[in-house]
């Protein structure tokens, strides 16, 4: 009720009750209405309400309440530290409706300008989210990367003489998992014991070792021979569809393999890398040729799409910027938010100016390393980008992206994409479903559509690398690159920790196949300077 704004006296009427109930030494079901009615605190009106819940084991009012409460609002009243008024600001005022779209917004430093929220609040939330997220049953892969190495290194440690490996989901990169699958050679009794000694809980299913730790995360021992170690991870590090297809094959035989490689030498097939194992056509092409070589971590050459403290962002432009060149970039792409984007303190045309005023000053600083002027540009519901032309104009590079109004019909969702990406200043189409992984689902479109609209306006589409978001989905991105679409594996940087997270858009666009070729940010500082040459030359 108090979600809702309901009047205070009300929902103080409803506490009272409650409490008067909680304190009764007699069931109310054995009571009559009369006497039910007559208790201080209850009333006609309240104990009719009593009588339906005894009677029909529900309550109507309760009902219509959660109708029309997304499920996701009524799960942030189990976390520590939220309030039904710090609710209702997420709810109404941020437009966030899940645990896992609060959680990307505390990371994005969002909370802390709204009344009621602070740096340490919003703080303490976060870790109240991550504490809650980590006991949900699937988890990130960035969340389970530290737990499979140190467990890899920790087996090699104490059982150097047995043969162990991470498998499934986690060797074939997927952005989430529900568990993780190991491979190893050591004995049952060796295992649980070792198991028991690290206080997890022990099941034995059907072809494998079940246990958890604290944490809830399970982990599936797979035990193998040292005859069958590497074929048995081979089966789990493939989707269902590639295994089919490679057993298949007319060269195929069951064999003790003495290594992944003997694997693919058996059948004269190319080697293809566990990440690339999704889909049975990738037989055929590692069949006739080695498969190209993917791009790697080390290939980013600049930070496209970051945000600093002109808007959301916790570092300065400056700081953004050491910090790029430090670690060897080649340049830095400043995207701060537009000006609709008031929750994210959006710019407006004449903090634009001063910006660009200490982007000048800072290149001249920091030269020959280069601070780009971009801006993440909202798309309004019509499609049209929140600036005029003339400001558009005033930028190197513009990211169009969706931040508002996300529950759209596929069609509303294409008409603003669309007309987004005819907009001669979009240079990159940002984030292009606006999903949160295991939060949000993002809004339907039509990625054939979106891939050709793109190869014909000469629009990259953005790989954002947040391992909340990696979008757009790995699964369409050899189709863009069919169609001569550039992609670009950006952070979404809003610290200059986030550089990092470029790393987890190269795992997923990996899955795809991906070389440095055809991602926007491997472009040397050359390159990218002929590439905002043409966008220039776009507008006309």
């Amino acid at each position: 009720m108090d979600i809702h704004g309901e009047n205070e006296f009300k929902i103080k009427s409803y506490s009272n009750a409650a409490y008067t109930l909680d304190k009764l030494t007699e069931p109310v079901s054995d009571m009559s209405p009369s006497q039910l009615y007559a208790i201080r605190g209850i009333g006609e009106a309240i104990g009719k309400k009593i009588q339906e819940i005894i009677e029909s084991k529900q309550l109507t009012l309760l009902n219509d309440y959660i109708s029309k409460t997304p499920p996701g609002i009524l799960e942030m009243l189990k976390i520590k530290g939220l309030g039904p008024k710090k609710i209702v600001t997420i709810w109404k005022e941020l437009e966030i409706e899940s645990i896992g779209e609060l959680l990307y917004a505390c990371e994005e430093n969002r909370l802390v300008k709204y009344k009621g929220f602070g740096e340490k609040t919003q703080k303490n939330i976060q870790e109240s989210l991550e504490f809650y997220l980590h006991h949900q049953g699937n988890y990130l892969y960035e969340q389970v990367e530290n737990l499979a190495n140190t467990l890899q290194q920790n087996l090699e440690n104490e059982f150097s003489n047995a043969q162990h490996i991470i498998s499934g989901a986690f060797k074939r990169q997927m952005e989430w998992l529900g568990f993780l699958d190991v491979v190893t050679t050591l004995s049952e009794n060796i295992l649980t014991d070792w198991l028991a000694s690290k206080m997890f809980k022990i099941e034995k299913s059907e072809g494998y070792i079940s246990c958890k730790g604290e944490d809830n995360f399970e982990i599936r021992w797979h035990l193998a021979t040292s005859e069958n170690f590497f074929w048995k991870d081979f089966t789990l590090s493939g989707s269902p569809e590639f295994i089919t297809a490679w057993e298949q094959l007319p060269q195929f035989k069951m064999d003790p393999f003495t290594s992944e490689q003997s694997i693919f030498d058996q059948v004269g097939v190319n080697y293809i890398p566990a990440p690339q194992r999704e889909f049975a056509p990738i037989i055929e092409k590692a069949i006739t040729k080695a498969l190209p070589k993917t791009i790697q971590p080390s290939d980013i050459k600049g930070i496209i799409h970051s945000h600093s403290t002109w808007s959301d962002g916790i570092h300065t432009i400056e700081q953004m910027a050491l910090a790029a060149k430090e670690q060897g970039y080649e340049y830095l792409i400043i995207s701060d938010h537009s000006k609709s984007a008031f929750y994210a303190n959006g710019l407006q045309a004449d903090r634009i100016v001063a910006q660009h005023k200490e982007i000048d000053a800072l290149n001249k600083k920091l030269a020959p390393f280069v601070i780009f002027k971009s801006i993440e540009s909202d798309i309004l519901n019509d499609g049209s980008l929140d600036y005029p032309d003339e400001v558009l104009a005033s930028f190197d590079i513009v990211i169009a992206s969706v931040h508002s109004n996300l529950k759209m019909t596929e069609e509303k969702a294409m008409m603003r994409l669309l007309n987004a990406i005819n907009n001669p200043y979009t240079s990159i189409l940002g984030h292009p479903t606006g999903r949160l992984l295991l939060s949000r689902k993002g809004y339907p479109v039509n990625h054939e559509v979106i891939i050709e609209a793109c190869a014909e306006n000469n629009v990259v589409i953005e790989l954002n690398a947040h391992p909340r978001r990696l979008d757009m989905d790995w699964r369409y991105i050899q189709a863009a690159v069919e169609s001569d679409v550039l992609i670009s594996i950006d952070p979404d940087a809003h610290a200059i920790e986030g550089f990092d997270d470029c790393k987890y858009g190269v795992l997923v666009a990996q899955k795809a196949g991906l070389t440095s070729a055809n991602n926007l940010s491997s472009f040397t500082l050359s390159e990218m300077m002929e590439f905002i040459a043409y966008q220039q030359e776009k507008r006309g």
